[in-house]
């Protein structure tokens, strides 16, 4: 048992970290102002159906109508012959749906009306009738006793489907059977509310982070579950007694007066996290860019130059980059499409060794994901799930000198900008004196190496031109007075 995992509560926030033979592995932020939505259920009501999308706007209370697919409406599924949307929803409906995709940027939450609740050993689908099995149990034999021992545990009048998570093998049949009971009450208490109210109205709220990292996160490698406060770790203690036995007696309560982050480095992990560079500890780096469309992953030799030759040098320096790039993955929470630019390699050996690599150090990821082999131009193609924000979007924000382009025009840029501006006003005004009032760097400009520029220009329009410094103003602003 190596892994630990650290939570941190405060009022505003809960912060979570897994520990992994020592590193820090993944991170996880829950604001109080922004809780997430995934997993909510909600009667909604439909504000908009569009037939050329096949897609419907939902009101479900947020500030952004909710996005609702065709594919994800369970009346519209039919073998032979799919309902269009317009057939299925109305403006004005209220449907029953469930969050399953928070608002991402500028999108709204992305919803389905096919009801799913996790307990800790099964997921509950009301409106289903099979018995899935997580893809993560490979075994056809182990998959097949699962399902018999399942089937065997529930009520001869089972009307609705269950998927049979990854922890579900080393569950015992009374815990199998106590989590078909505590999924069905719950189904229950949902359809009792939502026939009572109209919508838009939350019907079900998801556990909060502490908790779904409890019934998520905890299994077998997990030794201690250390949490700083004293409540949240009496109500953890309690709902691990109740429903989780496996987390019961691995919680503990942090009481020291060093921080908890603070002991085990994880402040330090994540302001690294925050950064474009990623250094090795052969002396290579990765450089991480994330943009709207998809994240570049640049892998760097740096100072490294330990290897026979320089093959080998480039072989090793990918290896170790192809183990940190899926760490970087889970810490940031990067997703959508992504694309790693290892270094360049001729042997077709080295390259499915480099990928065999990056697989083998994905496998501890909870997101699904897809990988693609080396393409012609010598990129490795991935996509990952994007079900949160990443941690950049959660806890920073646009540059407001730079707007995010992560790039400043120069001071003798600006010079040059503010020269052609007085040029255009003064031949539309007639002004007595121009003033540029700017940032102190380009008024240092116009001082000493531009000042033979500013003195050309105030002979040609004929008209003194002044400069005051405005301290307020970034490298980027200006503003030219007319006198």
């Amino acid at each position: 048992m190596s892994e630990e995992i650290l939570i941190n509560v405060t009022p505003q926030e809960t912060r979570v970290a897994v520990i992994y033979l020592g590193e820090v592995q993944e991170l996880h932020i829950e604001r109080s102002s922004q809780l997430g939505l995934v997993g909510n259920v909600y009667l909604g009501r439909v504000s908009r159906v569009l037939p050329g999308m096949q897609s419907a706007f939902v009101d479900i209370g947020l500030d952004r109508a909710a996005f609702l697919h065709v594919g994800d409406i369970v009346e519209a599924r039919c073998d032979n012959c799919p309902r269009p949307i317009e057939k299925v929803l109305h403006e004005g409906q209220n449907i029953l749906v469930q969050v399953i995709k928070d608002p991402i940027g500028a999108k709204g939450a992305r919803l389905s009306t096919q009801i799913s609740m996790a307990g800790r050993y099964l997921v509950y689908l009301p409106q289903e009738t099979r018995i899935g099995i997580s893809q993560k149990i490979e075994d056809e034999t182990e998959r097949e006793v699962l399902r018999e021992r399942l089937t065997r545990l529930l009520p001869v009048d089972e009307h609705g489907g269950f998927i049979i998570r990854t922890m579900a093998n080393t569950a015992e049949d009374a815990e199998l059977a106590a989590d078909v009971e505590y999924l069905h009450a719950l189904w229950d208490a949902i359809q009792a509310r939502s026939e009572n109210v109209s919508g838009p109205k939350p019907i079900y709220q998801e556990l909060d982070l502490a908790h779904r990292v409890l019934r998520d996160f905890v299994n077998a490698e997990t030794s201690r579950i250390l949490v700083d406060s004293r409540e949240t770790y009496l109500r953890l203690e309690a709902f691990a007694e109740e429903f989780i036995r496996v987390g019961a007696g691995k919680i503990g309560h942090y009481a020291a007066e060093r921080p908890l982050f603070d002991l085990y480095g994880v402040e330090d992990e994540i302001e690294k996290a925050l950064g474009r560079r990623v250094d090795l500890k052969s002396g290579g780096y990765l450089i991480v860019d994330q943009t709207e469309a998809l994240t570049t992953i640049d892998v760097n030799t740096g100072s490294f130059t330990s290897g026979r030759t320089f093959d080998e040098t480039i072989f090793k320096t990918n290896l170790e980059a192809a183990q940190t790039i899926a760490r970087q993955l889970r810490l940031r929470n990067l997703g959508g499409i992504i694309i790693l630019d290892f270094i360049d390699m001729d042997s077709q050996e080295h390259k499915s060794a480099v990928l065999a690599e990056l697989s083998k150090a994905l496998q501890r990821d909870r997101t699904r994901m897809t990988i693609n082999g080396f393409t012609s131009l010598g990129l490795v193609e991935m996509t990952r799930k994007r079900t949160r924000e990443s941690l950049t979007r959660i806890l920073c924000e646009s540059c407001p000198t730079c707007q995010g382009r992560g790039q400043i025009k120069t001071a003798q840029t600006i010079c040059y900008e503010i020269l052609r501006s007085i040029l255009r006003e003064a031949r539309q005004f007639d002004a007595r004196e121009f003033r540029i009032m700017a940032n102190q760097t380009v008024i240092d400009l116009f001082l000493d190496e531009e000042s033979q520029s500013l003195a050309q220009l105030s002979d040609f329009i004929g008209k003194p031109i002044s400069l005051q410094v405005e301290s307020l103003f970034t490298q980027e602003q200006y503003d030219i007075i007319l006198l």
